[in-house]
């Protein structure tokens, strides 16, 4: 499943075997469903039943509550959602520094839970629209979270207990959902396509190119990659409505000004009412002209009606709508573009339809036209839902890479000592980005630290920020991330005092979701190891291959290995048994070549130089460059090399890696092909270039060995302390999962007792008015119904005065008693109303049985296929049925309408199912059974070839030799034969491709016969 989660509403899809991607009714039957929740003492409200209770209980319903998310008590949200509902009693967390919703003095709820109560109410929807269970997600969020808001909603989605596939930003699962349904027209020619998406909550501004790209999976692919990215977060349908609201407040209280009457804004009641018809009339003005506001009773039942025209409407929102080309040109910095590359600009929103933001779009973008060619409420969903298929191992879907980007770039930051002069130390800080601004993710990085060998501690915050504004800034929050404290370095150097250190290696992973985590601090040793002639005289060295004929020769010069391991005491050209040294060794250096070859082409076997980059992980990870990393080679080695310079210092520092660790995947995979085509060359081609090849070979074999490299990795302790947003403690997580597990419990016991108390009440309903009708009168006495309707009247007396109480056990108990007493009223119709369709189609399947069987006693002795004790038993069947039928209906006939029935439809099926059964064998018996073949006539003569015809001849009609063509004339025979022995003789003819050709030239009356060892 996906969740849109909007500031307003969210938007559910599913996708499950045999349905495709699909929105969720929920149980309105609507496609959209408010997020709303109202939280009383006894009950929750969900939806849209949330929605209508925000009137009559406003402080316990709460809305907009995604903007407290990953927020402290002293962000200007805070105080601008106090400002706007000032309904809601917001407590102080002190431990975590945030705000909480304050219901009433024992109901409590942070946000977080808020929201996990919001996501597994989505998935029960989810659930019950598939029926099925569902517990994996795609959940969206606004581009703009920061690392603090995004673990806020993946700590909400552990509380509702779904596994988050992935955090996709909405803007990203929009521009996912154009492309999927766009993928004809995607080429390799890159076209730039700007989003504008206007919510409820938020403005986010979003520069997408799509193109085709060569994968290593899947080959050509189409793939979207963000470019730039711009946002305001305030500027949406919300503020919009309360500058609506305000301006009703300000009419009403205009009208009642000489009454003495108190302010409407002091009324939390007319406020959400007023807020209400704000939502109505904004959606109302973008169609018309100008409309008429009406509320009833909206404080002191004093009625409110005012017209509000469009025009006021765009003068009350003038500062808004100048703050829409806003996102635009920070969408265009970021990407570095202007406004020509841009092909299209797309709404997006719910908010976009208000006319004034199309019109003062339209110009800051100078486009001829806006382009609404996508379900602007829908389309996040979908696309979130296509790329839950995609990570999901359940299905398989049509490949589109989507190459997100960092919004915020992240940097690490230490201080180390450094000596400017002899004898003075100083310290110095320095920065080294981790994650540029705009650059691609899911990523890894790998930092080292090269001038520590004891404990020391580096913090990861944000970078440069410089491209929000002041007020921006304060939203944010703290751009300090995380103090990384190592213990264990110093150590490590102890316990490894004679390696070289490699450096402490820091490895991060901004994940698919866009959250950072650090995977590990390891301490890495190497040292220069050299094989010793023992080790390299065995058979599982490297370059020692040997082959053992009756004279043992060797590729090694310095010494001889047998195949079973055994070492020789001859060297190579010293006699004594060894002979044909130089083709011998020709060979075995080719069976080594060729070995090489196969080995690399199966991953088995590697040259002592790709062993270690293809075994050391570590390495790997710290060589290869992240798929489509936007950096370049230079940067990316940059970032991997020793932490020691100052940013300053223009001399680049030595590399601690390898050349080949800048250079492209794509180049390396081409570089190795070129590498294993020499390798590869036919067995003659070697073998003309052996003699002058051979004598050297055991020299650069020697050559191409150097030492080996012995690599030792030691883990390092971590400690971490969070100084953005401190996440929930786990004791503290367990208490809000199992907080949020007993409200489930609770609404689902409330459900079940109110189902259980609707099916009692309903069935005394029915039955009270099934007593009356002229079908149940007829099967039962004026006693029984008496009997009944008392019962009835007495439970339904006990369900109006005590039910409200009444446990669903009780309600249960209840009505299985009810249900007990008229068992046999209900039986004796029910058998009834059965009987009529019952008989006739047992009628139907005896009379057919005796047509089948007076048919199979028809056919001809020679060709029959039943047996008589087959046939004697479909008979006996068939009697026995009628004979039952008959009697029982007799019997039946007799008892009065009051009694329980003798003839039931059970019995009537179970004889129905023994004769079909007994007809359908003889009917699968008769379909599969070979027909006999036809005697033949003992009284005809089988014809004979001509006296004159040898066997030459005869062998020549069946299969011409290979210099006859198959339809040569056959030498015809005399016409002895009669016409019986034609008619004998015709079902033995060959009627085979072969034979057809000869019967057609001869004569008519010709017909010629042939032989059985011909045959």
């Amino acid at each position: 499943m996906s969740v849109d989660l909007g500031s307003e509403s969210m938007k559910v899809a599913i996708v499950k075997p045999g349905v495709p991607m699909e929105i969720v009714l929920n149980k309105e039957s609507r496609r959209k469903t408010p997020v709303t929740v109202t939280l009383k003492e006894n009950e929750r409200f969900f939806g849209d039943s949330a929605a209508s209770m925000a009137i009559k209980n406003p402080k316990a319903t709460l809305r907009y509550f995604q903007h407290l998310l990953g927020k402290q008590e002293g962000n200007p949200h805070v105080a601008l959602y106090r400002a706007r509902f000032p309904e809601h009693e917001l407590g102080f967390d002190p431990q975590r520094q945030t705000v909480h919703f304050q219901i009433s003095p024992q109901l409590q709820f942070s946000p977080e839970e808020v929201l996990g109560m919001v996501l597994n109410y989505s998935r029960s929807l989810a659930e019950d629209f598939a029926e099925q269970p569902i517990k994996d997600a795609v959940i969206t969020v606004p581009a703009f979270f920061n690392q603090a808001e995004r673990r806020a909603v993946l700590q909400a989605a552990r509380m509702a207990g779904l596994k988050v596939l992935q955090l996709i930003n909405d803007n990203t699962a929009t521009a996912l959902s154009y492309g999927v349904f766009r993928r004809k027209d995607i080429n390799t020619t890159a076209q730039n396509v700007m989003f504008y998406d206007m919510g409820s909550g938020s403005t986010v501004c979003t520069i997408v190119t799509y193109q085709t790209v060569k994968t290593k999976e899947a080959g050509m692919q189409p793939q979207l990659q963000i470019r730039g990215v711009g946002f305001d977060r305030t500027l949406g349908g919300l503020e919009m409505e309360l500058r609506l609201r305000e301006h009703l407040a300000r009419l009403f209280n205009k009208q009642r000004k000489g009454q003495g009457a108190k302010d409407v804004r002091e009324n939390p009641r007319a406020m959400a009412k007023l807020l209400r018809e704000a939502n109505r009339l904004k959606t109302v003005l973008s169609a018309n002209a100008d409309h008429m506001a009406q509320i009833e009773g909206l404080m002191d039942d004093v009625d409110f009606k005012a017209k509000v025209t469009r025009a006021e409407f765009e003068e009350l929102c003038a500062d808004l709508f100048e703050r829409v080309p806003g996102p635009v040109q920070q969408a265009l910095q970021s990407a570095e573009m202007n406004l020509d590359e841009v092909e299209q600009v797309i709404l997006v929103g719910g908010a976009t339809r208000v006319p004034k933001v199309q019109e003062v779009l339209l110009k800051a973008v100078g486009k001829e036209e806006l382009g609404k060619n996508i379900n602007a409420d829908e389309a996040a969903a979908m696309g979130a839902v296509y790329q839950a298929a995609a990570l999901s191992k359940a299905f398989k879907v049509k490949p589109f890479v989507v190459r997100d980007a960092v919004i915020y770039p992240i940097l690490v930051e230490f201080t180390r000592e450094v000596e400017e002069e002899p004898g003075v130390r100083s310290l110095k800080h320095n920065k080294r980005v981790l994650f540029s601004r705009m650059g691609p993710y899911p990523q890894r990085k790998v930092i080292t630290f090269n001038r520590y060998n004891h404990d020391f501690n580096f913090h990861i915050n944000y970078g440069d920020l410089g491209f929000l504004g002041p007020e921006d800034l304060r939203v944010f929050g703290s751009q300090n991330l995380t103090t990384v404290k190592l213990k264990g370095v110093g150590e490590s150097f102890k316990k490894y005092p004679d390696y070289e250190s490699k450096g402490i290696k820091a490895h991060f992973n901004l994940d698919e979701s866009g959250v950072l985590s650090l995977i590990r601090v390891e301490s890495v040793f190497e040292t220069l190891v050299e094989d010793s002639r023992e080790e390299e005289s065995t058979l599982t060295s490297e370059m020692s291959v040997c082959v053992c004929v009756r004279a043992r020769v060797c590729v090694r010069e310095d010494v001889l290995v047998c195949l079973w391991g055994r070492r020789a005491d001859l060297a190579l050209g010293q006699g004594g048994g060894v002979t044909a040294v130089a083709p011998l060794s020709l060979w075995v250096f080719f069976l080594l070549e060729l070995g090489n070859t196969i080995s690399s082409l199966f991953g088995g076997g590697t040259t002592p130089d790709t062993k270690e980059n293809g075994t050391d992980t570590v390495q790997e990870e710290e060589e290869s460059p992240a798929e489509g990393s936007k950096d370049e080679p230079g940067e990316q080695a940059e970032l991997k090399e020793e932490a020691e310079a100052p940013v300053e210092d223009t001399s680049p520092p030595p590399p601690t890696e390898p050349k080949e660790a800048a250079v492209p995947e794509e180049e390396k995979a081409t570089e190795k092909e070129n590498e294993e085509k020499p390798e590869a060359q036919k067995p003659s081609e070697k073998k003309e270039a052996g003699s002058e090849a051979a004598p050297p070979a055991p020299e650069e074999e020697k050559k191409q060995k150097p030492a080996r490299k012995q690599r030792m990795v030691e883990e390092i302790g971590v400690e971490l302390v969070v100084l953005d947003l401190p996440d929930l403690p786990e004791d503290e997580l367990a208490h809000s999962v199992q907080k949020l597990q007993d409200l489930t419990s609770r609404d689902l016991e409330k459900q079940e007792r109110e189902k259980a108390a609707n099916s009692l009440e309903a069935f005394i309903f029915e039955t009270q008015d099934k007593l009356y009708q002229p079908e149940y009168q007829e099967v039962s006495t004026e006693e029984q119904r008496e009997e009944i309707s008392g019962k009835l009247g007495t439970a339904s007396a006990w369900l109006e005065d005590e039910g409200f109480g009444a446990t669903t056990v009780m309600l249960k108990e209840k009505l299985t008693e009810l249900r007990k007493l008229c068992h046999g009223l209900f039986f004796r119709v029910e058998e009834r109303k059965k009987w009529p369709e019952r008989l006739a189609a047992l009628d139907n399947l005896l009379n057919h049985s005796s047509m089948f069987l007076k048919g199979a006693r028809l056919i001809p002795e020679m060709e029959q296929i039943f047996t008589e004790v087959e046939m004697t038993t479909l008979e006996k069947v068939i009697n026995e049925t009628w004979a039952w039928k008959n009697a029982t209906v007799a019997e039946q006939a007799k008892l009065p309408a009051t009694e329980k029935p003798v003839l039931l439809s059970k019995d009537i099926e179970a004889k129905m199912m023994a004769l079909d059964r007994e007809v359908q064998y003889l009917l699968n018996k008769a379909k599969f059974t070979k027909p006999r073949p036809r005697p033949k006539d003992k009284n005809a003569t089988r014809a004979e070839p001509p006296l004159n015809a040898s066997a030459s001849d005869q062998a020549e009609k069946v299969i011409p030799p290979p210099g006859q063509p198959e339809d040569a004339k056959p030498i015809s025979e005399p016409e002895k034969e009669t016409g019986s022995e034609q008619a004998d003789t015709e079902p033995l003819e060959l009627e085979g491709p072969g034979a057809e050709p000869e019967q057609k030239e001869q004569p008519t009356g010709q017909k010629r016969t042939l032989k059985n060892d011909e045959l």
